[in-house]
């Protein structure tokens, strides 16, 4: 067989020999690339996620530590006591800086605690500190004490990557800011425009309507409690009715009966109610009254006399332990907020004496705070409680977990308990005197915030004054909703 006269050349086959092999190893580098910088950049969104998130739960948590501490209920720092909630962070002070810290530390990002935390303080009428400074002592002139606003500010260094340099990453770092505030009604009007006066509205609010009276001050010199040995109405009040600003601001210590503040004062709760077997309430005194001693089964002054608010609406939260009423339900759970709106004229608001709530108060509190013993009026039987029992003798007040906290953290301390309890003050000025056995209209002019230390068993309530929050009978603003009369929420720094 005869030769082809032309032959195709193998030169361009040996040519394109690993030509293959090439593409294959370009596209397989293409690829890693690809997959590494989406690791990057997922690996980064996700860790800025996490600092945000971060940055939000320590601000929240700082927040809640001042909006606890009642230091809104000595705004111009007169105790000299907020170094002790928002000074330096140095182990003593600064326990809301401290708090803010562990939070973000609990919470980490990437994987690992921040790098920075940093925890500053400020106030909308002005006032902001410095970068880095974390104490608020600075800022008792101006309205910090009226809505504290803290700031935390988190970076984390560090963190794992593979090309985000490429993009002028070189620290590999994330970082997030947050800013909440823990927002007291009182003497709103002086930081908000045209002098509006805002409401609160709490979700949670227990069902003692009390009379805006403090039971520890009285107007007339000499007199060791007011309404006794008195004329009747010689109380001081617990806001002012125009203005909603907390009365007889500061902290008071050992639960005294000559007080310093508002904030420790610590009385007895006691229902304007006949003990015994009636249906509906027959009423002790048709007019408000504090330190009430007509009856055995009244605890001694000093005290302050609660009727029954109305609970219209559907409970929420209502523990297993409850088997009761709505009314019982209502302490044990949460009523409906709109049930008590701040600063709304005498409409919505209802007391109702139609139920006598002595022995549902009793079963209702301890339910709430797991005491045990309604006979032990001095210790704790379950419940959590302060340190001292009923007499806190430091501030802030630590609160400890009793036997009965379902958390099994007994004896040590928390910073949340159901016996932290709101309650509504209605205008005793304007709803004078309370029907007996039927329901009445009222006003609500501010809530009080309080610890509850014990009940006895004939509804008496030992409680602690944690915090007041004031709005005035001519509330105009919308209201702020929040867990307590004193809201935390984040907010947009102005």
């Amino acid at each position: 067989m005869k030769k082809p006269f032309l032959q195709k050349s193998n030169t361009g086959k040996l040519g394109e020999r690993g030509v293959t092999m090439i593409l294959v190893a370009l596209a397989m580098v293409a690829i890693v690339g690809i997959a590494a910088l989406s690791i990057d950049v997922v690996t980064l969104y996700l860790a800025r996620q996490e600092a945000q998130r971060s940055a939000d739960n320590a601000a929240l948590a700082a927040a809640k530590i001042i909006s606890l501490s009642g230091l809104t209920g000595d705004p111009a720092n007169t105790s000299t006591n907020w170094v002790k909630v928002c000074g330096p962070d140095n182990g003593t002070d600064g326990l809301a800086g401290r708090v803010a810290k562990s939070v973000a530390s609990q919470d980490g990002v990437g994987g690992q605690v921040p790098t920075t935390v940093n925890v500053t303080y400020s106030a909308q009428s002005g006032g902001t500190l410095g970068a880095g400074t974390n104490d608020c002592t600075g800022l008792a002139t101006s309205s910090f004490g009226v809505n504290p606003i803290v700031t935390v500010q988190l970076t984390r260094s560090a963190l794992p990557s593979f090309f985000s340099r490429i993009w002028g990453n070189t620290g590999n770092q994330v970082s997030a800011t947050a800013t909440a505030e823990a927002f007291n009604p009182s003497n709103s009007a002086i930081v908000v425009v045209a002098g509006t006066t805002i409401p609160v509205r709490p979700r949670c609010v227990k069902p003692w309507v009390v009379p805006n009276r403090n039971p520890l001050y009285p107007v007339h010199a000499g007199v060791k409690y007011c309404d006794q040995g008195a004329p009747v109405g010689a109380c001081n009040k617990w806001v002012d009715l125009g203005t909603g600003t907390i009365q007889n601001q500061g902290v008071t210590l050992n639960g005294v009966t000559t007080p310093t503040g508002v904030i420790g004062e610590t009385f007895w709760l006691s229902p304007d109610c006949r003990f015994g077997n009636q249906a509906t309430c027959q009423l002790r005194n048709a007019s408000p009254q504090g330190n009430y001693t007509g009856s055995f089964r009244v605890e001694p002054p000093p005290n302050l006399l609660y009727v029954p608010g109305q609970v219209g609406t559907t409970v929420q939260g209502v523990p297993s332990c409850s088997s009761g009423d709505t009314y019982e339900e209502a302490i044990e759970g949460c009523d409906a907020p709109t049930n008590y709106s701040c600063g709304v004229p005498a409409n919505g608001n209802v007391v109702d004496t139609t139920l006598n709530p002595e022995l549902k108060t009793v079963a209702g509190v301890q339910c709430l705070t797991h005491q045990t013993d309604d006979t032990n009026i001095t210790s704790s039987s379950g419940q959590d409680y302060l340190n001292t029992f009923a007499a806190p003798n430091s501030y802030p007040f630590q609160m400890l977990a009793g036997s009965g906290n379902p958390t099994g953290l007994r004896d040590t301390p928390i910073s949340a308990s159901n016996s932290v309890v709101s309650l509504p003050i209605y205008d005793d000025v304007a709803n004078p005197v309370i029907g007996a056995s039927t329901t009445t209209n009222v006003t609500f002019v501010g809530f009080l915030q309080v610890f509850i230390n014990a009940v006895d068993q004939y509804g008496n309530v030992n409680v602690t004054v944690l915090n007041v929050a004031g709005c005035s009978n001519n509330a105009t603003g919308a209201a702020i909703d929040g867990n307590s009369p004193v809201p935390v929420r984040l907010i947009t720094p102005p």
